[in-house]
């Protein structure tokens, strides 16, 4: 039994839904899940739709619109006009439709959740639709009926237990019958709410599906012949990894390698299930494999770039020493507003750390820290990660740049920069 997961690169245009139904057709005789993301850069379209309905921007029902278009340009290419899949999609913008009728709720991270999944909900109906026509028969499942998660909205954790015996109460009996193809990123709530599992969640959900069902593999579909030392679209000389190990891999995702989720090898390793980083235009490729005992061979350094990044540096009001009870307090405000440390360093009266910069939990957290704490900060800097770096590595990627704070221990060296 195989898991698929293929991205929103893979499926931004009706060529990309051509091709995943060719990739798929070279293991039809598989027990076969696919997860799909939504396409393209829809995700963002519907972030920058959230915020719109939240503030009452004027551009609201423009942006809707676009976005409805581009799915249905899609169809238009891939189906007659009379295809049932035009009333399954009409049916799943609805969801959005009657969230813009109403007052936005008060929880921001709520409100995301309800709209931006239906990204992933369109997306698996035009799969779906498009396996049945190639004759490649396929079932189209709700995937927030089997991935059940608390109430962290934008971040929901996964109740475990519950998730898997609803897994194995109907997918196996399916996957003996179809092809199940369902939605990554997303969950549901015992409240029937959609909750989303974090940025870039697909391959996340292909783990938990793979770990709970036992899967012989899980390949993640991308646009580049495997795992990179960096990111080809910044660096003209990268190297592919034939093999990784587990261990290596969490280490590369945790410092912000994007090509998988930080969440998704713990499963996998869990349950001992390789995970297989292929390019969806060459399905014969060998990719990179992801395993227990994966040989890490090094040829040059891994370069880990997190753009869009906010080096905070916070004192007490009273001038007293940064103690292990301010500590304490600090990464409480920092997990309520689920905001993540990427980096951090403490002297006697600050402690300054790195962050992501999401305007609505940052805002959030400046509120809650502005009760005991004095808070000042640099924005719009880069966080660089050189794992197994070299004196010359470090060199050339900090020339020319202005150094704010740098980090190097044995194997890893980080530095924010402007």
């Amino acid at each position: 039994m195989l898991v698929f997961k293929f991205g929103g690169a893979s499926v931004k245009d009706a060529d990309g839904i051509i091709n995943l139904g060719k990739v798929v057709s070279l293991f039809k005789d598989e027990q076969l899940l696919i997860v799909v993301s939504a396409m393209g850069k829809t995700t963002n379209a519907l972030e920058k739709l959230t915020k719109a309905y939240v503030t009452g921007d004027s551009s609201l029902h423009s942006v809707y619109e676009e976005i409805k278009s581009y799915h249905y340009s899609i169809m238009s290419e891939l189906f007659e006009p009379n295809d049932a899949v035009f009333d399954e999609v009409n049916n799943t913008f609805v969801e959005i439709d009657w969230m813009l009728e109403d007052e936005p709720h008060d929880d921001y991270d709520f409100i995301y959740d309800q709209v931006v999944s239906v990204g992933e909900l369109v997306s698996t109906r035009i799969v779906n639709a498009y396996l049945n026509k190639i004759s490649l028969n396929s079932s189209w499942l709700d995937v927030r009926g089997y991935i059940h998660t608390d109430n962290t909205y934008r971040e929901g954790v996964v109740q475990w237990a519950k998730t898997k015996e609803s897994i194995l109460k109907d997918i196996p009996a399916m996957l003996e019958k179809s092809i199940v193809v369902t939605q990554g990123f997303l969950g549901g709530t015992s409240e029937n709410f959609t909750t989303t599992l974090g940025r870039e969640g697909s391959d996340y959900t292909a783990s938990i599906f793979a770990s709970c069902l036992s899967a012989d593999s899980v390949t993640t579909w991308k646009d580049v012949p495997g795992i990179l030392n960096a990111d080809p679209k910044l660096f003209d000389d990268t190297v592919k990894f034939d093999e990784l190990s587990y261990s290596e891999a969490i280490e590369m995702t945790y410092y912000g390698a994007t090509v998988i989720h930080p969440k998704t090898i713990k499963p996998l390793q869990n349950a001992k299930i390789p995970l297989l980083v292929k390019p969806f235009n060459d399905p014969e490729a060998p990719g990179t494999v992801i395993k227990e005992d994966g040989q890490n061979r090094f040829e040059k350094p891994v370069i880990i770039i997190k753009q869009n990044q906010v080096l905070l540096s916070i004192s007490a009001k009273d001038y007293s020493f940064i103690s292990e009870d301010h500590l304490s307090e600090l990464f409480r405000l920092f997990a309520k507003n689920h905001v993540k440390v990427n980096m951090m360093q403490t002297s006697a009266l600050s402690f300054t750390v790195c962050v992501n910069y999401d305007e609505e939990r940052f805002k959030r957290l400046l509120q809650d820290l502005s009760e005991r704490f004095r808070a000042k900060y640099n924005s719009e800097l880069t966080l660089v990660t050189l794992r197994h770096y070299t004196p010359a590595s470090l060199k050339e990627l900090t020339a020319g740049k202005t150094v704010l704070l740098e980090q190097i221990s044995r194997n890893t060296a980080q530095m924010i920069v402007k």
